[in-house]
């Protein structure tokens, strides 16, 4: 395989990974922007997880000495990146999922700032902005996340605070990505969350460099809203909760590292309260474990009288549901305005 060089004097080989599942509608726009990267040289694959749409033609129709697009059957997210990276040459990686979008000159200034840095164990990362039709209406919202921090001070704050960094706000080494392993097939969720806390952990931080950007397509169920019907995808959730506190323990097992692991358990208590007793026990006993206990999970006013009356697990619904509305509303009034 291709070995990191010790500087960039010859400018290395960049990797654009993408996994694609029923993403028609967006992946031609997805595939142009990694076209359009201004870094040479670079490469682009496609990995179809056994589409049920067109998302395999449209993918084909850009395929080039630059391109290449290969099929499996549905695996999932994780299982088609392990394959993209399986057949990739790159020093660097670059991650895309198949609705977002990159700067064109995203790579080139992460790139760029690297040759400035110490250590090739420094991860490059970019700020990032949702948008939910048009990229260019994206809005980016700074989260502690957004500067150069060390692997601790980063998963503390990830958990402390409640944010992340998208997928493809990452470029990571070859080193660093073979240090990590491979993404964990058995998270149907936050699988990236997980996977970037272990290669933090290879890491020697993160820089963060904010002219590079990243556009995240927002869409109407986010990756946690339709948590609590899938009994496959809550106990994949908190085995990925569980990683995640692991990790950070095992950088700082102290009094503030520990509060951020309560606060993280308590956000999301909500998903376990009341779909799954069994896992609810589990999570509370890493609460004593930690030191504390937690506190019943509470619902805004707008929800706590359906709470009352039809109970709890209707009142989480009805909230997810209303969510799910005010998107489609955001989503009918983005475009009447931009027609007009």
């Amino acid at each position: 395989m291709p070995v990191l060089p010790n500087t960039l004097s010859k400018k290395p080989l960049v990797s654009i990974l993408i996994p694609a599942y029923n993403a028609e509608k967006w992946i031609g726009d997805t595939l142009r922007s990694a076209l359009a990267q201004a870094w040479e040289p670079k490469e682009i694959i496609v990995v179809d997880d056994g589409s049920t749409d067109g998302t395999l033609a449209v993918a084909k129709q850009f395929e080039s000495e630059k391109l290449r697009v290969v099929t499996q059957k549905n695996q999932g997210a994780s299982a088609a990146r392990n394959t993209a990276f399986a057949l990739c040459r790159g020093n660097f990686i670059q991650w895309l999922d198949a609705d977002d979008l990159l700067a064109p000159d995203k790579i080139s200034r992460q790139l760029d700032e690297l040759e400035r840095l110490p250590s090739r164990r420094t991860l490059l990362l970019s700020p990032w902005g949702k948008f939910l039709q048009w990229h260019h209406r994206a809005e980016f919202i700074p989260t502690s996340l957004w500067r150069d921090l060390s692997p601790c001070e980063f998963l503390f704050h990830k958990l402390m605070d409640n944010v992340f960094m998208q997928t493809a706000t990452w470029l990571v080494s070859r080193e660093l990505t073979e240090a990590a392993g491979p993404w964990d097939t058995r998270l149907l969720g936050d699988d990236d969350g997980e996977y970037f806390c272990r290669v933090l952990l290879a890491s020697h931080g993160t820089r963060f460099v904010p002219e590079a950007k990243v556009y995240y397509r927002a869409h109407p169920a986010g990756s946690l809203s339709s948590l609590g019907r899938s009994a496959a995808k809550i106990e994949a959730h908190w085995l990925s909760m569980q990683l995640h506190i692991k990790y950070l323990r095992s950088l700082e097992d102290s009094e503030r590292t520990r509060r951020a692991c309560l606060r993280y358990l308590q956000r999301w208590l909500t998903y376990f309260y009341a779909e799954r007793p069994d896992l609810l026990c589990e999570v509370e006993e890493l609460a004593a474990e930690l030191g504390s206990e937690l506190e019943p999970p509470r619902l805004s006013w707008k929800y706590a009288w359906i709470k009352s009356v039809f109970g709890w697990r209707t009142a989480v619904r009805a909230q997810e549901w209303f969510r799910a509305r005010r998107w489609f509303a955001q989503r009918f009034f983005e475009r009447m305005r931009f027609r007009s």
